[in-house]
């Protein structure tokens, strides 16, 4: 893997707040101690607050290239298996409604009711994973995912699957969780390379499950797509049980009990040791109500997330009509239907690879001419570029649909699918690259809003993909309707290009960007603790 720049030894700064946050919750003054040449806050109480920078070695920044790849693929594995369990789905739709004699579209409420609890889901678990840690929050979600299969694969009527399958993604932490991760793991400029990788695996999940859905139909029960959802879901949280804590409020309260029980510094505390309560009513209000607060009044989450959102539910329709274009085009089976959504995997890689270059010229840049030299919106170059691969993939899959009755070979509609893939996994990318780099701590609830929308408009797809590709037109269903989501595209796209354009102005209305962005640029570039972040 790519090495990133490791952290270096700045000089500490003040832990007087920059922002007038010179008091605790209780309205009591604190005043700065110094302890080894560590500043500290002083409470009337005697104890003292151990700071993000007091002990910036000891947290995940800090960790050698070899246990930060180690973690990401672990966060992968999260990633995949989250994302499996929406995108195997559709498979399942046909051995269902045979199963519990019911029409196949009432069998897609199953897909619907997943993806739109899902995300809610995302927006309900980011801000706790903030605030008590990813490790516990991830090995919740995974545990309830996991125990929300059972009743799936043995339910004695059609009702209890739909029951467990809204549990099931109200229970899933999502990419808003996973994502935020890379912000306990880097600084904004060395983040890119792992938040792509994290990505991909992203993306793979939407994606992948029709490869494996396909052999499960044809060969299997319908019982088997829920055990092996279960048997996929297991096997990652036992691997993510053996991962650390990265979050680094956390890391900081363990190095505080350390250094008490070490006596080497016995009346120094963790920020969260040192409220009482952890977390009243008024302020688990405010947590739950954060990633709602930032997608509604927060420009940059709300523009990228609607862009976002949109590109994911195309994904989702093209797997709803996978088996409708290239069985009435081309006349294939379970299998080769399933094995169609092969290039879009393989537009994902290529975008993947696409990105390098432009990371490495980035890091040459920073490197010679300082954090400084490259603009926020310089993360969304490339995407200007790719994005338009999006209503071209779409207006070329729609009339190389046409199928064998008129000539057209099955590859080319592949050909544009892949080109979809791309656009989609470049927006996917640049949007959260973007709001992790604005949003440092406070990343998981901005993304939040991305996972919402990206979600939320695929459930809402899985209702309405079949019957727009069946009933829209005369003779040319498929055509037509593709065609639609082409158009829809270009309107899509098109706030990209303000965006890059006008993005300086968009972020001075943004209160947490602004105000993360000027502390970092007063802590030589440093990520900054919550604490002395917020607004």
């Amino acid at each position: 893997m790519h090495d990133e720049p490791q952290p270096q030894p700045w000089s500490r700064r003040s832990s007087f707040s920059e922002k007038g946050k010179d008091s605790q919750d209780d309205g009591e003054p604190v005043v700065p101690a110094f302890n080894n040449g560590v500043d500290v806050e002083t409470r009337p109480d005697g104890k003292r607050e151990l700071k993000e920078n007091d002990c910036y070695d000891k947290l995940a920044y800090c960790w050698p290239r070899w246990k930060k790849w180690m973690y990401l693929a672990a966060i992968a594995g999260v990633q995949v298996s989250m994302n499996f369990n929406t995108s195997v789905f559709p498979n399942a739709v046909t051995p269902l409604s045979k199963a519990f004699h019911i029409g196949e579209q009432e069998a897609r409420t199953g897909q619907m009711i997943y993806l739109i609890t899902y995300s809610i889901g995302c927006e309900l678990w980011a801000p706790w994973s903030e605030e008590f840690g990813r490790w516990p929050i991830l090995q919740l979600s995974m545990f309830l995912i996991n125990i929300w299969q059972i009743p799936c694969a043995l339910a004695p009527n059609w009702g209890t699957i739909v029951v467990c399958r809204g549990l099931g993604g109200i229970s899933t932490a999502g990419g808003s969780v996973t994502l935020g991760l890379i912000a306990d793991l880097y600084e904004p400029d060395n983040q890119q390379f792992p938040l792509a990788f994290i990505v991909l695996s992203s993306c793979i999940g939407t994606s992948i499950g029709g490869v494996i859905g396909g052999p499960i139909e044809r060969y299997l029960d319908w019982q088997w797509f829920f055990w092996i959802m279960l048997i996929f879901g297991v096997v990652v949280q036992v691997i993510i049980f053996f991962m650390p804590e990265s979050r680094s409020t956390i890391l900081i309260d363990r190095e505080a009990k350390r250094r008490r029980q070490s006596g080497e510094d016995p009346n120094v505390y963790g920020p969260n040791e040192l409220k009482h309560p952890r977390i009243s009513l008024k302020e688990a209000g405010k947590i739950w109500i954060r990633p709602f607060y930032m997608f509604l009044r927060e420009p940059i989450v709300l523009c990228l997330s609607l862009l976002s959102g949109f590109s994911d539910s195309l994904i989702f329709t093209f797997l709803e009509s996978f088996s409708i274009v290239y069985e009435q085009g081309w006349g294939f089976g379970i299998l080769g239907q399933a094995w169609a959504v092969i290039p879009i995997n393989v537009g994902y890689f290529i975008a993947y690879f696409s990105y390098f270059p432009w990371f490495w010229r980035d890091e040459h840049i920073r490197q010679t001419r300082g954090d400084d030299a490259l603009p926020a919106e310089r993360r969304l170059k490339w995407l200007l570029f790719l994005a338009l691969l999006e209503p071209i993939g779409l207006f070329g899959f729609a009339w190389t649909s046409l199928g064998q009755e008129y000539g057209v070979p099955w590859i080319a509609s592949m050909i544009f699918s892949a080109l979809v893939g791309i656009a989609n996994y470049a927006i996917y990318l640049s949007s959260v690259d973007y709001m992790v780099a604005s949003y440092g701590v406070y990343s998981a609830s901005a993304t939040g809003g991305n996972a919402f929308c990206r979600d939320l408009l695929a459930g809402i797809a899985a209702m309405y993909t079949t019957p727009m590709y069946t009933n829209i037109g005369n003779k040319w269903h498929v055509e037509y309707a593709t065609t639609i989501l082409a158009c829809l595209s270009c309107l899509v796209v098109l706030p990209i290009y303000i965006f890059y354009w006008k993005g300086p102005q968009i972020r001075e209305r943004s209160k947490f960007a602004q105000t993360l962005a000027s502390d970092r640029q007063a802590n030589h570039g440093r990520r900054v603790s919550k604490e002395e972040a917020a607004p």
